[in-house]
């Protein structure tokens, strides 16, 4: 197997400058690959780009987008495709993927905002997919994301959009299975009927992650805390109907030091022998 391709039971971290050193010098982390944002990469030079490519000759690598604005109403940034495309070629990495949000609109909206679930916005984003793919040369990975309201235009279930969106634009699937879970309980659908219905062939990798509890009984998507047990179930609910895909440890807020955020991706690993008791 390449080293730029994802094991199957491969076990992923989010990549943070302040980490870099750390895991140079101690190689045998247990991480079997990395995310990354591009656009927090992109430009930046010096002793930690070079640290960067150390780190991407050695792993597979994911670039995960911010910025894209997949479905906002502004034209696509080819400027911006462009240096992703060139930050992509310069480390080798074969992977990119964003979230099914907007964020733009004259200028970043510095949030992922939700989109009209209907007919016209899955033909407008499966284009914009498309334009970014053809661009690109390498599948779009599309994210299912969090989100916390709804329009009144909106006339299909997230998951029939997210299906529809597979099938039109040939693009691949990132399964946030926290987020699938706040989203779940915050819009009273069932999340394991969401999975059965994601088609395996389509996923690239997935995410766990913290969340919290808003005062109002709403769960927001934080990052900021230990996976809870209702989204493990979930990825072991994953793995039954898909075997074991990469899956990769969100942390973004509040972060707890390198040795105890390196414990908690281990629990993503799948045991060796998981029909022994």
């Amino acid at each position: 197997m390449s080293i730029f391709s994802l094991p199957d039971q491969g076990v992923g971290l989010g990549l943070r400058r302040e980490f870099l050193e750390d895991l140079l010098a101690h190689p045998r982390s247990g991480i079997d690959f990395f995310e990354l944002a591009p656009e927090n990469w992109i430009g930046f030079g010096g002793r930690p780009q070079r640290q960067l490519r150390q780190l991407t000759e050695a792993y597979p690598f994911i670039a995960h987008g911010l910025s894209l604005s997949i479905a906002g109403p502004d034209p696509l940034d080819t400027e911006f495709l462009q240096a992703v495309q060139d930050f992509l070629s310069e480390h080798s990495i074969h992977y990119y993927s964003e979230h099914l949000a907007f964020c733009a609109d004259h200028g970043q909206l510095y949030d992922l905002l939700p989109l009209p679930l209907t007919e016209d916005m899955l033909d407008y984003v499966a284009e914009r997919i498309q334009q970014v793919q053809d661009f690109l040369k390498i599948p779009l990975i599309i994210e299912n994301t969090a989100y916390y309201g709804d329009y009144a235009q909106s006339s299909m279930s997230e998951q029939d959009f997210l299906l529809g969106l597979l099938h039109k634009s040939g693009c691949k699937l990132l399964l946030d299975l926290n987020n699938l879970y706040v989203n779940s309980s915050n819009h009273h659908y069932d999340a394991r009927a969401f999975l059965r219905s994601m088609p395996t062939e389509h996923i690239v990798y997935q995410h766990v992650a913290g969340h919290q509890r808003h005062g109002q009984g709403w769960l927001i998507d934080t990052h900021d805390t230990a996976v809870t047990p209702a989204v493990w179930a979930l990825l072991q609910y994953s793995r039954q109907l898909f075997g074991s895909k990469p899956t990769l440890l969100e942390w973004d807020n509040q972060i707890p030091p390198l040795p105890l955020l390196l414990q908690e991706a281990q629990k993503i690993r799948p045991p060796a022998n998981p029909h022994v008791s």
